[in-house]
């Protein structure tokens, strides 16, 4: 008879009950999220409260529709004159907006109270840009700023620009002085062109800045850029295209 094969006895493994390390891992992590969103909400709603009405209106604006908001207002959107262009949530100093366009105001008003000035008024215009808020002189049917040609500034211009620079000097704002051309083009065997125009006038313009009071470290840049920023892209030979533009700029943050 063969004998039957050993069998291999059967062990029963009990472990005992206890509180293991992984038991409650992840019930703290939620509980500390929403805690963290629910003081963020807070803070959100104490800063909202803090604010301008026209930042409260903007908010309340971009929430209802970010798509419309955004593409009808964006900064630089809406010059001085007419409705205040609404404060947009942007790295921008608001503060600082606010005072520029105060600033923009104030020199509308010093020009419109000089009789000699009220025939070139509108054209000196002022628009807040992404970079903070730039003035304009723009010439017109007639040569009011510069004669053709030339960057020798008549005594209109300088006049306004001396205003805008009693009002500017002393701020602790940086200024750059822009110079532009339409597209008519030179013909002169040294190579002169509306770049070298361009760029001579706004130093003309910066030359007047600084001796009617805004200081040489205000002074940022001085650019020429002839013909390559045309105010009237549809006709590049309009008048309105010759202007010199000085930007005055947001404060650093």
């Amino acid at each position: 008879m063969t004998p039957h094969a050993q069998e291999t006895p059967v062990r029963i493994v009990r472990k005992k009950g206890g509180h293991g390390g992984g038991h409650h891992g992840g019930a703290w992590k939620v509980a500390y999220a929403d805690f963290v969103t629910a003081m963020m909400a807070l803070f959100i709603v104490l800063w909202i409260v803090g604010q301008s009405k026209p930042v409260k209106e903007s908010i309340s604006g971009y929430f209802k529709d970010p798509g419309a908001f955004m593409s009808n207002h964006k900064v630089g959107s809406g010059a001085i004159e007419g409705a205040p262009v609404p404060a947009v949530i942007t790295g921008l100093n608001n503060i600082d907006e606010a005072k520029l366009r105060q600033l923009g105001e104030e020199i509308k008003k010093k020009i419109a109270e000089r009789p000699e000035l009220a025939k070139i008024a509108d054209q000196v215009q002022l628009q807040l840009v992404d970079e903070g808020l730039r003035i304009e002189l723009v010439e017109k049917s007639e040569s009011f700023f510069f004669d053709v040609g030339t960057s020798e500034i008549k005594p209109d211009a300088a006049a306004i620009l001396a205003i805008i620079a009693r009002e500017v000097g002393g701020l602790p704002n940086r200024i750059v002085v822009e110079g532009h051309t339409d597209s008519r083009q030179y013909d002169r065997p040294d190579g002169y062109t509306n770049f070298e125009l361009s760029a001579e006038r706004a130093n003309s313009a910066r030359r007047i800045l600084v001796k009617n009071g805004v200081a040489h470290s205000q002074i940022d840049e001085v650019r020429g850029y002839a013909d390559t920023r045309l105010r009237n892209r549809a006709n590049p030979f309009d008048i309105v295209n010759r202007r010199i533009s000085i930007l005055i700029k947001f404060k650093a943050s």
